[in-house]
């Protein structure tokens, strides 16, 4: 089940909205594990990658522009071998240049930051959708003061890379409230109240109710307790502002872990474009 390939036949590519979970995802089978390993061979082989994540917040939108990427272990308390994991992918000077282009052209401010690696949200599922990393990465910070709607606007802004051979990752976890984390294994069943945020959740991206999403806090049941901060949901904002104003969301991968995070998944692609799958 769920080896449909993912994309349009042209080769255009999707956006994307990973949930990157524990950065045990790099080492732990799962559900997640398996999907996101099998993912980068389901799409059109992008020439780079920008990567959104939830662990890199500045005051503007900044990107990073370095020849090599360095691997930043931003954690801790974990197992010696998950701090021995290198992505040195190359960076993308070229590539930042455009994205800084695009989103002064839309009238947003962009730094730049020159020796900047990627964190844990970026090289964790890069490592498992393409392990060689061959292929040129920048990733991009969040403005977790501004909300929804400036990451909405900020993807937008990005929709040209679309057709540059860019797949534009969002990365983050579609619910995250580790207070709540304690006394739960691994393969726990999801609570209630995480079922019904990412239900939610799911009913509006599907419906293209792009309203009610950018005002989740005050809509979405058990908003504020699945997303005590924004900083984990506000990735797929971009992703979704990245597919256009007439986006169309398909939900690519759905589990859970610890009971309380929800590792959805979703790709975005502007209506009326080649069909993407729903897959496991």
């Amino acid at each position: 089940m769920g080896q449909a390939a993912i994309g349009r036949s042209d080769g255009r590519l999707p956006s994307l909205f990973l949930s990157h979970g524990s950065p045990m995802l790099a080492l732990e089978d799962g559900p997640a594990h398996r999907f996101i390993a099998d993912l980068g061979s389901r799409l059109p082989r992008p020439l780079a990658i920008l990567v959104v994540s939830a662990h890199w917040e500045t005051e503007v939108p900044t990107v990073n522009a370095v020849e090599r990427n360095a691997t930043i272990h931003d954690f801790r308390g974990f197992p010696p071998a998950l701090y021995e994991l290198q992505y040195p992918a190359p960076g993308a000077p070229a590539l930042a240049s455009r994205v800084t282009e695009l989103l002064q052209s839309a009238g947003m401010p962009c730094a730049v930051h020159p020796r900047r690696g990627l964190d844990h949200g970026a090289w964790v599922p890069l490592l498992l959708m393409y392990p060689q990393a061959d292929i040129p990465v920048v990733q991009l910070s969040l403005q977790s003061h501004l909300g929804p709607d400036h990451h909405l606007r900020l993807g937008r802004a990005l929709a040209p890379l679309r057709d540059e051979g860019v797949l534009i990752i969002g990365s983050g976890t579609m619910t995250h409230n580790l207070s709540e984390f304690r006394g739960h294994r691994p393969d726990d069943p999801p609570q209630d109240w995480v079922e019904r945020f990412a239900g939610w959740f799911n009913e509006k991206l599907i419906a293209g109710d792009t309203q009610a999403l950018v005002n989740y806090r005050k809509l979405a049941p058990d908003a504020v307790r699945n997303h005590p901060t924004d900083e984990h949901l506000l990735p797929i904002y971009v992703a979704l502002g990245a597919a256009g104003e007439n986006a169309r969301a398909e939900q690519i991968h759905s589990s859970s872990a610890y009971a309380i995070i929800r590792m959805d998944a979703y790709a975005f692609e502007t209506a009326g474009e080649g069909e993407t799958r729903k897959v496991a």
